[in-house]
């Protein structure tokens, strides 16, 4: 399994009561990282609801942004976790489809729209000291997706005439939309009526053009270049007699 580069710890916890503070840290993070946002966060508020002094942040973490990059990859471990238990369990490309878009939806809603909007706004690779640990976490948890797609293409219940790197972003791009939209829109989703909506739009996607459909699409636009011929053939005529009828 591919390493994500560690997320630096200011102080390692030298004991398991240092062990307890940072768990206590990162579960009030998340918690004032989902209610307000990465921007509007300050590690005084955290360390005010958990009852210590801001030195204690700083103690066992550089800063807020190292901070936000620990609760996110905390995250990513809890999902890549489940998916790499459970996935070896589901058979067939459609099925292991269907439950990564379950699984991604599920657990990006469980904690409701505040934590989901967090994930999706600021656990993106950037062009920061984090950048590195942010595409890891990225690679490792598409990685499944990504086998499941290439075992599809070999398999031939995925279509070949486009890149993997495309078919990825055509499954996370409507994901992330439907995620956003409810966001915004302060709306519930259905999970599993929307995996199951999702992942029916996406196999048809996913799936290699059939034969039968590339012949129609072929005859229909040979009827389309026919028709214009003739339209064209009969505009023609039509203007020779006319000219004719002019003598």
């Amino acid at each position: 399994m591919e390493k994500t580069p560690a997320v630096p710890i200011r102080r390692p916890p030298a004991s398991a009561k240092s062990e307890q503070r940072i768990r206590d840290i990162l579960h009030m993070a998340r918690q004032v990282f989902s209610e307000a946002g990465f921007q509007a966060a300050t590690t005084t508020e955290i360390a005010q609801r958990l009852g210590v002094s801001e030195a204690t942040i700083f103690t066992y973490f550089g800063g807020k942004r190292e901070l936000c990059v620990r609760v996110i990859s905390d995250w990513y471990d809890e999902i890549i976790g489940k998916v790499e238990d459970s996935l070896p369990h589901v058979q067939g490309a459609r099925a292991q489809l269907h439950y990564l878009v379950h699984t991604h939806l599920r657990h990006l809603l469980a904690e409701g729209p505040g934590l989901c909007a967090f994930i999706l706004s600021e656990g993106r690779a950037r062009n920061d000291d984090f950048g590195d640990i942010y595409a890891g976490l990225q690679r490792r948890y598409t990685a499944p997706l990504m086998r499941i797609l290439a075992q599809g293409q070999a398999d031939g219940d995925i279509r070949r005439d486009m890149p993997l790197r495309l078919l990825r972003s055509s499954v996370y791009g409507p994901m992330e939309h439907v995620l956003w939209d409810a966001i915004l829109r302060g709306t519930r989703v259905d999970v599993a009526a929307t995996a199951d909506q999702l992942v029916g739009f996406l196999w048809q996607a996913l799936q290699p053009p059939r034969q039968d459909t590339l012949a129609l699409a072929r005859f229909r636009g040979e009827v389309r270049d026919a028709l214009h011929r003739l339209q064209a053939s009969d505009v023609s005529d039509e203007s020779a007699n006319k000219d004719g009828g002019t003598y």
